[in-house]
């Protein structure tokens, strides 16, 4: 978004690993130019909405933008189109149709926009259930870490030698049923998920698990940091029509 890179943000496989760190610069790249939007959008609630000029295309409809955070803890991004049905699961294709200039104008809010919203979430949580449950979405740094780290399980049960000790066979379990109970840090999440874009093996990928939770940064399990009940974030509609100064 910000390099003009063009298809930076078009790969629909791994390569949404970085997602958050493709995310973080937008967020960086806005705040160092504006610094005021710091204290201007973290003062915004939840469920927060606007609207903006789109030009659709049957493969990129208008529609509503969906954001938020399932009680997992895993943060989605969705996109519905103005029947109420999904565009895409590409987490890069969203935030690219969401990017526009800082002086873009809003239009006003469409007529089924929260009902368009309604269909969004709805098929977040449905998609989330069905796709990995509490794991989140196959290509997700938790469903990845977990189902690694029970590869490494299965081949230590069918394969023990001396140098595998109890304790670790201890420690690879809880921290499977951390992981499977738990969201990961943000952080945590996104050094899994570049270790495994760098081709790192099973024991080393544990390596690093063990490591972040023995620093407890792996998962949120403090009631303080982690609610059960998922949140609605933001929503973008996107449509046609004339801009209007309603930012």
């Amino acid at each position: 978004l910000y390099t003009e890179k063009e298809g930076i943000l078009d790969d629909d496989g791994d390569g949404e690993v970085d997602l958050a760190s493709y995310a973080y610069q937008i967020w960086k790249n806005a705040t160092d130019a504006d610094p005021s939007l710091v204290s201007r959008i973290e003062s915004m609630p939840n469920e927060v909405y606007a609207t903006k000029s789109y030009e659709g295309s049957p493969a990129s409809p208008n529609g509503v933008l969906v954001y938020m955070r399932t009680a997992q803890g895993n943060d989605i991004l969705t996109w519905v189109d103005e029947e109420g049905n999904p565009v895409t699961q590409s987490q890069f294709a969203i935030l690219k149709a969401a990017s526009c200039a800082a002086n873009t104008l809003a239009l006003p809010r469409q007529e089924l926009h929260h009902e368009l919203t309604e269909r969004g979430v709805s098929y977040v949580l449905k998609e989330e259930k069905s796709s990995g449950g509490a794991l989140g979405r196959p290509s997700g740094a938790r469903f990845k870490a977990y189902e690694r780290l029970r590869r490494l399980r299965d081949k230590i049960g069918k394969d023990r030698n001396l140098f595998i000790t109890d304790e670790y066979v201890r420690s690879l379990d809880k921290a499977m049923e951390e992981i499977y109970n738990y969201p990961l840090y943000q952080s945590a999440a996104d050094s899994i998920n570049r270790q495994i874009k760098a081709g790192v093996d099973d024991s080393r990928l544990y390596e690093l698990v063990f490591s972040l939770r023995e620093d407890g940064r792996l998962c949120i399990i403090s009631d303080e940091d982690f609610e059960r009940e998922p949140k609605l974030i933001c929503t973008m509609g996107l449509t046609q029509g004339d801009v209007h100064d309603e930012r």
